[in-house]
């Protein structure tokens, strides 16, 4: 029930500007939009009421709850629950972070059952077990073995699930709950190549693709060029304002924020004008429009959450059949922002290039000299937005997010 509640009825809610971790949707809200059955089962198989459920497993606090843990042994899943939750406090963890930690170990746990015919963590690890250590860590070792050698994870993948794994024993140890970490030492023992393997993970272009083509209203679209073609973050989506927008410019385009996470900027508009105007044309169609460009539906704000538009994110791209997990991340708003960051490292890695030859001739073998040295202000920022605005338009495509003709 709780799957089915954010699969299908917290979308539905979010695009109504509903964020149900702090309002519970109402019973005619729920009439209206086909959910009377969903309910009806509620009281009939769990004797329950909406309200209760609500209360019990859908308002903060309550998710960690419904995660299904890959083992039944109560002793293990609150042993995961209360690292989770110490992890998030003290070192500030988004919800989204913990969901990747939780991710991480819950694979974890899955290596471990197969490797060792049972999930119970605490079994060999407790101050009062009789199990030698040496045994503990023969468990741990052939859990990350099956990972090793039965998955096709890269190596970067499986050192941040050993990476997390250690952390966890190692909480365990200093709560006085395990007498030992049977994870200490396997950077040394397993030798994992991380090296070439990436970095943090991101969309592909193929994704962004797929994304732009399951986007079917001008909302919609405006998110998915906001977080990856502008490389916005999830909050700065939300609460983005039409005053926010300068067109006068002899430059570009620009978004001038007053407050970023960094202080006062500007983001500058390469691509994506087209999807911006027909979201604007749509809103200005509105009788009492705020100026927000995702305005809020509840009388008690004025423009969507930050949540929400988390929640219209992970709705469109299982439309779009993006994967469930890309290197262990669950595709999300951050992973948009980190393709944009891809894309504009590989523009100035292209500039950089096709300095060689000049670079030559001048007898230099570095053509950042030539970048910094030859080629005035105006010319090199020319080059890398012609070199991103290419980038974007692979993602993109011409029909759905054009450039405007004034960005050169």
């Amino acid at each position: 029930m709780q799957q089915y509640f954010w699969r299908h009825i917290a979308t539905d809610a979010g695009a109504d500007g509903i964020d149900v971790e702090s309002e519970k949707p109402t019973y005619s809200w729920l009439s209206e939009h086909g959910y009377r059955p969903f309910v009806a089962a509620l009281r009939r198989h769990h004797d329950v009421t909406f309200g209760e459920f609500w209360s019990e497993h859908i308002a903060p606090g309550a998710d960690a709850d419904a995660y299904d843990w890959s083992t039944s042994d109560k002793r293990t899943v609150d042993a995961l629950e209360h690292f989770l939750d110490r992890r998030a406090s003290r070192y500030n963890l988004s919800e989204s972070s913990v969901d990747t930690l939780r991710y991480r170990l819950n694979t974890y746990l899955r290596a471990f059952q197969h490797a060792n015919d049972h999930a119970r963590l605490l079994d060999a690890v407790a101050r009062d077990a009789e199990t030698p250590a040496y045994e503990a860590a023969d468990e741990v070792f052939a859990a990350i073995d099956h990972l090793n050698e039965a998955t096709d994870k890269r190596d970067t993948t499986i050192k941040r699930v050993a990476d997390i794994v250690e952390a966890f024993y190692s909480h365990l140890v200093s709560r006085q709950v395990a007498a030992t970490n049977p994870a200490a030492g396997l950077d040394d023992e397993f030798k994992w190549d991380t090296t070439t393997d990436g970095d943090t993970p991101a969309l592909t272009t193929e994704h962004v693709q797929a994304l732009t083509d399951a986007a079917n209203s001008p909302d919609e679209q405006l998110l998915v060029v906001a977080l990856a073609a502008w490389g916005l973050r999830a909050n700065e989506v939300a609460s983005l304002h039409a005053s926010q927008l300068d067109r006068e410019t002899d430059d570009v385009p620009r978004i001038e924020f007053d407050d970023r996470k960094n202080g006062p900027g500007s983001v500058s508009i390469l691509y994506g004008l087209d999807v911006l105007d027909d979201r604007l044309a749509a809103l200005s169609d509105r009788s009492a429009w705020n100026g927000y460009l995702f305005p809020s539906k509840q009388e008690s704000a004025e423009h969507v959450s930050r949540q929400t538009v988390w929640r219209r994110f992970h709705d469109l791209t299982d439309r779009a059949g993006l994967p469930e997990r890309i290197d262990g991340e669950r595709p999300s708003p951050q992973l948009c922002r980190r393709f944009w960051y891809d894309r504009y490292s590989e523009t100035l890695q292209d500039i950089i290039t096709g300095l060689e030859d000049i670079a030559a001739e001048q007898g230099s073998s570095d053509p950042q000299v030539v970048l910094k040295n030859y080629l005035s202000d105006d010319r090199a920022r020319k080059l890398r937005r012609e070199s991103m605005r290419e980038k974007l338009a692979d993602a993109f495509g011409t029909s759905r997010a054009k450039s405007d003709s004034r960005c050169t």
